[in-house]
């Protein structure tokens, strides 16, 4: 019983860490909902996910050997070559889907005229398509966590409780992570790129698990550690850009206020 709370524990930990970009998408996808119904979507979408959580680790102890076995291969050698699993064609799916939303985020960001009323009129959907997109994303995310969970035990009740305390803790933090976001309208921008490596990390991920082979050249998957390092090196930047332009802006004001005054 001691073994089993220990590794519980770690679960819980490795849920909490894995599900930090999925909370962020969570965040982010929910503002597509009509103001007042953000939070019950977000609590909704979770909920829903944890319950799917459960039902795809109780599959995958079932059939995981029929995940990792090829169901599409791409015979085009010395071009483009690969041998695709159910496990490495949902990892490539979801990462391809994540660069595409955070991409045409970024991009409306940019065109945007009227910040107040473009970017709130933009994406708003219905509560069920964004719930949906919110359970879908969340079981992507989930497939790593929950594989890295088999590896550590095989007891079902242990990786189920992991899973439900961690959906839990990403119930609690949604709000305040949102609520942040809707503070700092600026660290979305910063979100949104963070989403973007989020995806290319996955793509490579899903690519090297189906020994995806572009003009010879076999896909690596990027590292924990690349990818912590470069979203260190984005929050910094953007910490460091915010500060100097709060200077810049202050020492406008103070020239203005003494060209007035002359």
């Amino acid at each position: 019983m001691v073994e089993h709370i220990f590794t519980l524990l770690m679960l819980i930990l490795l849920q909490a860490v894995l599900g930090l970009d999925n909370l962020l998408y969570i965040s982010l996808e929910s503002k597509n909902a009509p103001k007042e119904k953000q939070a019950f979507v977000r609590k909704v979408g979770i909920l829903m996910a944890i319950v799917l959580r459960i039902g795809l680790l109780f599959l995958l102890i079932k059939v995981i050997d029929y995940f990792q076995e090829p169901i599409v291969s791409l015979p085009f050698e010395g071009i483009v070559e690969g041998h695709f699993n159910i496990h490495s064609l949902i990892v490539l799916m979801g990462g391809i889907f994540i660069v595409y939303m955070a991409t045409k985020e970024i991009w409306h960001m940019v065109g945007v005229y009227k910040v107040e009323s473009d970017v709130e009129k933009h994406g708003k959907g219905s509560l069920a398509r964004v719930v949906t997109m919110i359970v879908i994303m969340n079981i992507v995310f989930s497939f790593d966590s929950i594989l890295s969970a088999m590896a550590l035990t095989d007891v079902f009740w242990v990786m189920a409780t992991a899973i439900v305390i961690g959906g839990l803790l990403m119930i609690w933090l949604a709000d305040k992570v949102a609520n942040f976001l809707a503070k700092n309208r600026m660290y979305e921008v910063l979100g949104l790129f963070i989403l973007f490596i989020v995806g290319i990390m996955l793509i490579t991920e899903g690519g090297h698990l189906a020994h995806l082979k572009l003009v010879g050249n076999e896909i690596t998957p990027m590292s924990k550690t690349t990818f912590y390092f470069v979203i260190g090196i984005l929050v910094i930047t953007d910490i460091v850009q915010g500060r100097y332009q709060k200077k810049l802006m202050a020492k406008k004001k103070s020239e203005n206020i003494n060209n007035d005054n002359d």
